[in-house]
């Protein structure tokens, strides 16, 4: 579904990706791991077309997403869900919700596909006339996986859902990607909670120093000695 074929990423003179490479098949949910500055967030943007890499290509079912401006990504299928929500605080939670069916088939089908985002999050239709800004952070982070849905993804792209998030909603997170996933959207999924995410993938890379340095299941990384010692604390 998603391939990503030796991509190469800098901010001016620094490069941060070096010849990356990993495949999203559908159906999936696939997680990047690594630590803070491993190039986790800069693979997501490269992929939203909001860094455009030195070389390399990026394709979504043979379609060159490397060529194309972020809104035509989002025609295509492909949502991502930035770190830190990126709400729009004085806008109600109704109106984030359409901020995200601006394009295509989306602008289209908005007002069925939004009684389906209430249908999947009943909270945020009790709270459709409220301020974003005054939710709560799991409430906004649901507000923000809502407003993807509204751009009817086929693939959607999670950056560190849990941040910021007390230990009792990180759990609701999580369950909320997969049932994401569930009703059949794709995932790739970027999260600094390791041994949450290797027990739910599918398939996993380890991204380090802007490079890939592992690759298997989740149950495969999960049992490898330095993903035990350098990121499970075993």
């Amino acid at each position: 579904m998603l391939r990503v074929n030796s991509i190469n990423v800098s901010y001016g003179d620094l490069q941060v990706l070096w010849d990356v490479s990993f495949e999203v098949k559908e159906g999936e949910i696939v997680v990047l791991v690594g630590a803070n500055g491993a190039g986790k967030s800069t693979t997501l943007k490269t992929i939203s077309s909001l860094l455009t890499p030195l070389s390399g290509t990026i394709e979504f079912e043979g379609m060159r997403l490397d060529k194309l401006p972020p809104n035509k990504i989002i025609e295509q299928g492909v949502v991502h869900i930035p770190e830190g929500r990126r709400l729009f605080p004085d806008m109600t939670v109704e109106e984030n919700l359409i901020m995200g069916s601006l394009y295509g088939q989306a602008k289209k089908k908005r007002y069925q596909t939004l009684d389906y985002a209430y249908e999947l999050f009943p909270r945020l239709k009790e709270r459709r006339k409220q301020l974003a800004g005054t939710l709560s952070g799991g409430e906004q982070q649901m507000l923000a996986v809502g407003r993807g849905v509204m751009s009817l993804p086929r693939l959607m792209m999670f950056d560190e859902p849990s941040l910021g998030l007390s230990p009792l909603l990180v759990q609701d997170i999580f369950n909320l990607v997969k049932r994401v996933n569930q009703e059949g959207v794709t995932v790739l999924l970027v999260e600094q909670n390791v041994n949450q995410t290797l027990s739910m993938c599918h398939r996993a890379y380890v991204l380090e120093n802007g490079r890939i340095t592992l690759s298997g299941t989740g149950d495969e990384l999960m049992a490898d000695e330095h993903v035990k010692e350098a990121y499970l604390g075993i």
